[in-house]
């Protein structure tokens, strides 16, 4: 069952809601395929509060994954061998308790696994080590830095941001992260400064790899091109600033039709801090639960049952099939 309600906050500005934007370009509801990855949300603490960020992280979010519900993500994901990549994220999951054992584990069962990384918290003091462990680990790491600018990335993410993040990177460079050839995978994540669709991926992908190696030494693997969600902080931030609609409108004008068959929602399940499943991180941060109803973790043994399920949709989704589409493995098309 499709729907266009996002609990938590005002509907957004939209002349046909998205399951009817399905319809009228001849497509059937959205369902998902089969589950591929599991993206899990270890908590809402982050070292950093950034203005683009749909999850609200930041220094003060106290919502966090407890032992408990990381033991029962475990037994999960080794009931289910088609999981195949575990996608960790938050806030920054670096700063669970129990991050450091769930990466072990999960590769002690084969599994890729995915870093969603800051780059900032690598320079945390307790963090020291960390960068050396993924490395061991041989975890991905897909670390944000919106622009090759200094000005740009201090004014998504906050002063001084810039330098450390390079800092950080120039670390993962040293461990082999991102150079050419290496098995170390190191992507970044490009986000728009403002109300804007990101530019194509592959051209900024030249421009970031040119920029980053003359001014800094630093290598990278790929530059993944992700569309801002207006929801939670950037959603506040464009009600605040009168774009809203004006986004909205950009959002849904560009709508295509041909990015909806790779949405992540088809081959991902995401689980949040507290263990309850939702189609997707947006759908998740939204609380909009699965379109058969609220379900967790210990509602399900095997993850082949949520196949062929319908994906629950609302207006947000514009934000993910817009122009030339996004994910969390960046543009689709």
């Amino acid at each position: 069952m499709a729907t266009s309600s996002m609990h938590g906050q005002r509907p957004l500005p939209v002349a046909m809601p998205f399951h009817q934007r399905l319809r009228h370009a001849g497509l059937p509801p959205m369902r998902r395929w089969s589950v591929g990855t599991l993206q899990v949300n270890l908590g809402k603490l982050c070292n950093m509060a950034c203005l683009h960020c749909h999850v609200d992280a930041g220094p003060a979010r106290t919502e966090i994954m407890t032992a408990g519900v990381r033991e029962r993500v475990i037994e999960l994901i080794a009931a289910n061998p088609q999981v195949e990549v575990v996608d960790l994220t938050g806030g920054a999951p670096e700063l669970n308790p129990g991050f450091r054992d769930l990466v072990l584990r999960v590769r002690a069962l084969g599994r890729r696994v995915i870093d969603r990384c800051n780059l900032t918290v690598l320079l945390e003091p307790e963090q020291e080590g960390l960068a050396g462990f993924l490395a061991e680990q041989h975890a991905e790491i897909v670390a944000s830095l919106p622009c090759y600018l200094a000005e740009n990335v201090e004014r998504q993410r906050g002063r001084q941001a810039f330098p450390r993040s390079i800092e950080a990177l120039r670390r993962l460079n040293d461990l082999g992260y991102g150079r050419p050839g290496s098995a170390l995978r190191l992507d970044l994540v490009y986000n728009p400064v403002g109300a804007v669709l990101p530019p194509a991926q592959g051209s900024l992908e030249e421009r970031y790899k040119e920029e980053l190696s003359r001014r800094f030494g630093i290598d990278f693997h790929h530059l993944l091109t992700l569309t801002n969600m207006p929801v939670k902080r950037f959603g506040q931030a464009l009600h605040r600033s009168g774009q809203m609609a004006g986004y909205m409108s950009l959002l849904t004008d560009s709508f295509n039709p041909e990015t909806t068959d790779a949405l992540m929602c088809r081959s991902m399940l995401s689980v949040g801090w507290d263990g309850r499943i939702y189609d997707c991180d947006f759908n998740q941060m939204l609380q909009l639960p699965l379109a058969g109803g609220e379900r967790d973790i210990w509602d399900i043994d095997s993850t082949d049952d949520l196949a062929g399920t319908t994906i629950a949709t609302a207006d947000h989704c514009y934000g993910c099939t817009a122009g030339a589409g996004s994910s969390c493995s960046g543009a689709l098309g």
